[in-house]
């Protein structure tokens, strides 16, 4: 079967190559908004962009997270391949969190998207109580 004359090839998900697919777009930024979006993955993975910590650590870095949470937050990072559990054989064994590359990827976007926000977006009740207005 020949190409039509003038169509561009299609890439791997059947999209035009070269062509903007505003359904696509908006289906890839709603992904990211909602899991980046839940609530202390931004702060977990900006914590982490620091170097590796362990449990308690991060326990004390971001405050008013529970141990639950954290717990469970950091489960989804690492289901993500945005960070990684090291375990480090004892005795005491020790367990360290730190970004994966992909996770190290993510960070200047978080950042742009941090000073964005802080000229752009208005300043509320809630960023004031949290420091972050």
């Amino acid at each position: 079967m020949e190409k039509a004359k003038g169509t561009r090839p299609a890439d791997a998900d059947g999209a035009d190559a070269g062509q903007h697919h505003p359904a696509a777009c908006d289906g890839a930024l709603s992904k990211a908004f909602s899991f980046l979006g839940k609530r202390w993955n931004g702060v977990i993975l900006a914590t982490l962009q620091h170097g590796p910590l362990g449990f308690a650590e991060l326990r004390r870095a971001v405050e008013g997270i529970s141990d639950s949470v954290l717990s469970e937050r950091l489960s989804e990072l690492s289901a993500a391949g945005l960070a990684y559990r090291e375990v480090e054989p004892g005795p005491p064994v020790t367990v360290r969190y730190r970004l994966t590359p992909d996770g190290t990827a993510l960070m200047p976007v978080l950042t742009e998207l941090a000073g964005w926000a802080s000229r752009h977006l208005p300043d509320t009740p809630a960023t004031r109580r949290r420091g972050r207005g």
